[in-house]
């Protein structure tokens, strides 16, 4: 730009040149006036120059930045839930598909402004036969339209970090010890079921850091149509966790609403990892349900997983409650879960994973599902 701003003045310094070499015997030092015309000409081209600035930098502020991700997934699954009538695929093979957009703005360089906006046909557990066999990988499943899957605003709030969103987790600040990354929907979670508050409306919440591998968080979520009223049900959770060098532990409790009653939760996560990059994670929750009239009385939910490198990838299994256990005078029985998976990146943008599970049976009719499928996600 300075080359350009050079070539613009060149020509009017040569103009005031030119007349006074032509009568030089006439000009006077009143005549003269170079410091005038060399002012109006770089006024005009520091303004050319901010517009250009201004095209070059486009729509988008210097802070904006975006990522795309897109899933393929294809597999089957053989056994059927009789509870339902749903086939869980009977061995058909099947596709799906889910593509996500994520947007991220600071204004402070301290402060970020993050929407996330996705599209699929995963299917859901109990969703359309078409896509129901795929239901266990992390499909965007909400609509195969664009849809603002949650919006969220995280800064500074004296030494501590808060943020505001909608369709947005309570527990989005959480520390939960658990390094398992299993692709599955279940087992992911690492027993973290119900006291992790998820799927909130307008959700809020806080988390500071002491620096010394202790951190704390608040959460809460709301329904945008009555914020914390007696008419609607809030979600309220808190969340501690250490973490050092090689292990991690954490404990969060929520207190959920339900209607006319209060639900609570507490789980305890923890990991350890060892020097040849093996990780072990475990999760327990427990929770007491405050149901009217009284049919369950407390739930539980167990995990154990093991991840780490095996040649190119990440070779990891884990087991575990297929959601989590309710008492109901001993007519729910125990429902594991059980997955082994292959996560092998073809290059830095582009990973597959193959994944084999099974799941038991919730009852002495209802058969096993085992689903095989692979999915290849992409990430630019």
């Amino acid at each position: 730009m300075k080359l350009f701003k050079s070539l613009l003045v060149a020509p009017a310094t040569l103009g005031l040149l030119a007349p006074v070499a032509a009568t030089a015997n006439e000009v006077t030092i009143n005549d003269f006036t170079p410091a005038e015309q060399l002012a109006i000409t770089n006024s005009r081209v520091d303004g050319l120059e901010a517009r250009l600035n201004n095209f070059e930098a486009g729509s988008f502020s210097e802070t904006t930045t975006a990522s795309f991700s897109v899933d393929f997934a294809i597999g089957a699954v053989d056994g059927k839930d009789v509870t339902t009538t749903v086939t869980d695929g009977d061995e058909a093979l099947q596709a799906a598909y889910g593509f996500q957009i994520d947007l991220n703005t600071s204004f402070t360089g301290e402060d970020s402004l993050d929407i996330s906006i996705d599209a699929g046909n995963g299917g859901t557990a109990t969703g359309a036969p078409a896509t129901q066999a795929l239901a266990e990988f992390d499909l965007n499943s909400g609509s195969e339209a664009l849809t603002v899957d949650g919006v969220s605003y995280t800064f500074p709030l004296g030494g501590a970090t808060a943020f505001v969103g909608d369709n947005t987790d309570g527990s989005l600040l959480f520390t939960t010890a658990c390094v398992y990354g299993g692709p599955s929907n279940t087992l992911d979670d690492c027993a973290n079921v119900s006291a992790g508050i998820t799927g909130g409306g307008l959700s809020i919440g806080a988390a500071y850091d002491f620096d010394n591998g202790f951190t704390t968080a608040f959460g809460a979520q709301f329904t945008e149509t009555g914020i914390a009223t007696d008419e609607t049900d809030d979600s309220y959770a808190v969340n501690a966790a250490y973490t050092a060098d090689s292990y991690g532990v954490s404990i969060t409790y929520a207190n959920v609403e339900a209607g006319a009653v209060n639900d609570t939760f507490m789980a305890f996560n923890g990991y350890y990892s060892f020097d040849n990059g093996l990780n072990i994670s475990a999760g327990y929750e427990i929770g007491d349900l405050d149901n009217e009239p009284a049919v369950e009385d407390e739930s539980e939910a167990y995990f154990v997983g093991i991840n780490g490198e095996v040649g190119p990838g990440e070779l990891g299994a884990a087991a575990g409650t297929y959601g989590v256990m309710e008492e109901a005078a001993g007519s729910i029985p125990d429902r594991m879960m059980y997955e082994i998976y292959y996560s092998y990146p073809v290059n830095d943008g582009m990973t597959i994973t193959p994944l084999i599970y099974t799941v038991e049976g919730d009852s002495a009719t209802d058969e096993d599902e085992t689903g095989i499928m692979v999915k290849t996600s992409f990430s630019f």
